[in-house]
């Protein structure tokens, strides 16, 4: 009887569950990684995604072989046929298969029709198990992320002061919403030169015959635990500091501004959540960091990336055709091809996606989410271009960030309101209007920025709907100021920019 271990490409840590349940019998225990050359071909992912995930999993495999641990690696077609081989090359009896994230892999891995026993070991890479978060849903008569947050302060402990949060305050987020004015000069950021294997793996993916995106060559990601764990201390000592009153906003060529860019290595498993919270936390008692700073980012780690996990394994099967406002329009060239807009915010921020695969929360929420969402695009389409350009874009996360928070298509599961703003939300908040070709204060006419006419035509559209949403009353009254032949001049605009 031998038991076998398969280990997927964002499972990459040595603690993951499954590893866990054999750590006795290393030696014993044959592993088996799997890079799937159709599995890349369901979309056309960012070539640095692809870069990111298979040259970790490489080092990952090194790093297992150097703890005595049994691995092999393949490099194939499909990820059944290597695994039948290995599991009759092995005698293996029972495989073992940290449970996914994604359902669609799930799914993948059910389906598979192999001859041993497989156990789905529980997923140990988030705070909050899929059941724990569904016991606390199911008390709830509303799933709000400012409570879910509030008890996992509680129960893990973190910022907590007794039974209150540390300063008195849960949220601090109204100190960390500062425009960008004057000269900014934030930290550089930790990027690491590509080595021998990961230069082999931008090669092979340049030289590949399936459909990509983005650049390859500007790779500068890291790939090991070391590097994600020096990618943690720099955010740290560097970045953590000074970034809550601007971590808003947006500077043309300014990529980074403070953020802490550990999505990748968190979602990948080269970081687990609670060392990045311990770490923060550690750094605000040590070093007398402002709090808002420090809240601000654990709430993104213990309060939005647990609670978009949690709604993502918590909503039915067909979460990810929702679509609340019947939007269909198709996704523009332009996300495909920074070259085809002449707006300077979609410009300049899918031109840094191209090159490295990240843009920061606001620019993908506000500018990029923002505009399909009044455009009228089809929610399932601009899911589909998150996943495939983001590094560290997977099912499990654009899902509920981009059909629930951005689209709004769940019809207000999770958001309160439709994230949806006009020109004036880019305006106060980056430097992007002022070298542009359209007028921010304009809605009508030659240089009638589109964020204005369409954020006006989606109100207009969905006024209907959008009475049910109570935070919406304030804007919907300004509507209603509006003359018959203004909106008449808008929706002309709009149905031309459609064509």
């Amino acid at each position: 009887m031998t038991t076998g271990i398969w280990i997927l490409g964002n499972q990459l840590s040595t603690g993951q569950a499954a590893l866990e349940s054999c750590e006795a019998k290393r030696q014993q225990t044959p592993i088996i990684l799997i890079e799937s050359r159709s599995y890349a071909r369901q979309r056309p992912y960012h070539r640095q995604k692809l870069v990111l995930v298979w040259s970790a999993m490489r080092h990952f495999a090194e790093t297992l072989r150097s703890q005595g641990w049994r691995v092999t690696y393949e490099i194939a077609e499909d990820f059944e046929s290597p695994l039948k081989r290995w599991i009759e090359k092995n005698q293996i009896s029972e495989l073992r298969v940290m449970s996914p994230n994604d359902r669609p892999f799930a799914q993948l891995i059910e389906n598979l029709e192999l001859r041993c026993q497989l156990t789905l070991v529980p997923n140990n890479h988030f705070l909050w198990s899929v059941e724990e978060f569904q016991t606390w849903a199911n008390s709830r008569k509303r799933l709000l992320m400012e409570d879910f947050y509030r008890e996992g302060r509680k129960r893990f402990d973190v910022l907590m002061a007794g039974d209150e949060p540390v300063g008195g305050k849960w949220n601090l987020d109204k100190q960390n919403r500062k425009p960008p004015k004057g000269k900014f000069n934030p930290p550089e950021a930790l990027w690491f030169e590509p080595d021998e294997i990961t230069q082999e793996v931008i090669d092979e993916v340049k030289s590949s015959d399936f459909s990509t995106y983005g650049e390859a060559e500007s790779f500068r990601w890291g790939v090991t635990r070391q590097q994600a764990l020096a990618a943690l201390d720099h955010f740290v000592q560097k970045r953590l500091p000074t970034f809550g009153p601007y971590q808003d906003a947006m500077v043309t060529g300014q990529e980074t501004m403070w953020h802490a860019m550990l999505s990748p290595y968190l979602n990948l498993g080269l970081l687990q959540p609670m060392e990045v919270i311990e770490a923060v936390e550690s750094a605000y008692y040590e070093n007398d960091l402002e709090l808002n700073s420090v809240e601000g980012f654990i709430r993104q780690v213990l309060g939005w990336r647990e609670y978009m996990h949690g709604i993502y394994n918590y909503m039915d099967a067909d979460y990810p055709e929702k679509n609340w406002f019947n939007h269909t329009q198709p996704l523009p060239k332009f996300y495909w091809d920074s070259s085809k807009t002449d707006m300077n915010c979609l410009h300049q921020i899918v031109s840094q996606v191209e090159k490295m695969g990240y843009a920061h929360h606001i620019q993908r929420l506000m500018v990029l989410s923002n505009f399909a969402l009044i455009a009228g695009v089809s929610p399932q389409q601009i899911e589909d271009w998150f996943h495939s350009a983001f590094v560290d874009g997977y099912d499990w996360v654009m899902q509920t960030n981009v059909i629930g928070m951005g689209q709004f298509a769940d019809g207000g599961v999770l958001a309160s309101k439709p994230y949806a703003s006009s020109a004036n939300y880019i305006n106060k908040m980056s430097d992007y209007c002022g070298d542009c070709t359209y007028n921010p204060k304009n809605r009508t006419g030659e240089k009638a920025c589109p964020f204005n006419f369409f954020y006006w035509d989606f109100l207009a559209r969905h006024r209907e709907q959008l009475k049910l949403q109570g935070r919406m009353n304030l804007v919907l009254g300004n509507l209603k100021r509006m003359s018959e032949e203004q909106l008449q001049a808008i929706r002309s605009l709009a149905q031309a920019w459609h064509g």
